[in-house]
Formats: C-alpha cells, structure tokens, sequence
C-alpha cells in the first residue's frame, strides 16, 4: 500500500453477546486497534481500560487504539466533521444550528463544543433525547446551547453561522426534503450535510443556489479515515486516494 505498511484491516461482524469476547481476542491476536459500528459504540466502553474526553462525553467510541497493553476508546465521528468543516471555516466563535439529536448530531455537537464554537441550537422533533444533548453541551462541554422542538419548517435565523443536518433525510435519495425553509437561508451561511450517499443532497444543491458554501457528508468520512489512520500509524494519509477508494466503494 502507499503508505508502506504490511498491514491488514478485516470486517468482523459479532452480535451483542460476543463483545467481550471480541475485545479479549482483540487484545490476545495483538490488534493494532478497531472501528466499532453500532450497536456496539456504547456498551464496548465498558470492556476498555480508558476513553479520550470525546468518547467519555459523548458517551459512544467509534475507534479503538492500542497504547502499549491498554485499548483506549476514541470517538472520531465528530472528528472527522470538524476537519471536513475547517477546510471551509474556522468554528471558533460561531453561531451553530444542528439538525437532528441523534449519533451523529451528539458527536458532531461536542466536538463544536470544544472547538469553541459561540452557541449551538438542537433542532428536532422530539425533545427527550434533543434536551439531554442541550444539558450536555451546557453542563459538561460549557457552551451556551438551546433547543428548538420542530413544529413545521424550521426558519434559520439570520446570525447563523453553520447549519448541519445530522439527520439521514437525503441518505439514498437526492430529492428528499428536510424539515428546513430554504427561504431563510443567506448567502455566505455553511451548510454541512452527514449524508454521504449521494454526496450532493436537496439540501446542499439548493443551498449552493441560495450563495452558501456548502459541505457534503462524503468529505466527513474521508477526514474521519484520516483521524483513524493517524490514530493507528502515526502517519497522514492522502486525502485524495481516501476519497477516490470510497467514491469507487460507493459506486459514484
């Protein structure tokens, strides 16, 4: 491979019952680390000797790293948004509406968090699982956060800086509509997509019409293989070559 590792990565698939014994065998066969995939992101937390502070505040662990004979959990889904995001914005000090409460939005959330961003506003349907997010970032990241229960078409407000749909509204269909009054959007607003798949959503294209800069969910899974692979080696990727493997993985 380019970056001259003799190295192996294998897709295992384990039911519930068997995580234990996965994470023993992991440390047993000297595994250099592991993503985790759901429904596995939370209860593997307990098989591990440590968390990263994303993983413990966010409360999941997407990858997992060796450290001489500890595994530490690390949460990089957030990650490899911010890094997609940075290409276009610096965060700090940004007004943030999130779209959505739930994996993807809690990890994307905190690591805005601490990436000092100024506020950020949780939009969705349901409150329970929306209002603990809210207490989360105001209690445990320390930012200023509210929730807005949707009722209808959400209308963005004009100091917004970011908006992130981190909803599966798109995922598979280019025309889905989210819940969002396009009309209220501003040129020179960034509008960030989680959906991978296609990488141009509804939601972007006409947001690109509407003069925003836009960022689509295929750019946050080569930024998150990015964080992993240097979690692991030590070393970069190429960007390039990770996002051409995964457009060609996709068939796009």
């Amino acid at each position: 491979m380019k970056a001259g590792l003799d190295w192996r990565y294998l897709t295992l698939e384990i039911g519930p019952e068997s995580l234990a014994d996965a994470i023993r065998g992991l440390r047993a066969f000297g595994f250099r680390g592991a993503n985790v995939m759901a429904p596995h992101k939370g209860p593997v937390r307990e098989h591990l000797d440590d968390l990263s502070d994303a993983a413990r505040l966010i409360e999941a662990v997407s990858c997992v790293n060796r450290q001489d004979d500890r595994l530490i959990g690390e949460n990089t889904d957030g990650k490899g948004f911010m890094g997609s995001l940075r290409e276009v914005t610096d965060p700090a000090g940004k007004r943030v509406v999130v779209l959505g409460a739930g994996n993807a939005a809690r990890a994307i959330a905190v690591e805005l968090g601490l990436a000092g961003v100024a506020e950020v506003t949780v939009v969705n349907r349901s409150e329970p699982r929306a209002a603990d997010l809210v207490r989360l970032l105001s209690s445990r990241v320390g930012i200023a956060s509210k929730l807005v229960v949707l009722e209808g078409d959400f209308a963005v407000a004009e100091e917004t800086d970011i908006l992130v749909n981190a909803t599966p509204i798109g995922m598979g269909d280019g025309e889905a509509r989210g819940p969002l009054n396009m009309k209220t959007l501003r040129a020179g607003q960034v509008v960030a997509d989680v959906v991978y798949n296609p990488p141009e959503t509804r939601l972007l294209r006409e947001a690109a019409q509407r003069g925003c800069k836009t960022i689509d969910g295929l750019g946050m899974l080569v930024h998150q293989a990015l964080v992993i692979f240097k979690i692991w080696t030590g070393l970069d990727a190429d960007a390039g070559t990770v996002r051409e493997a995964l457009e060609e993985f996709l068939g796009l």
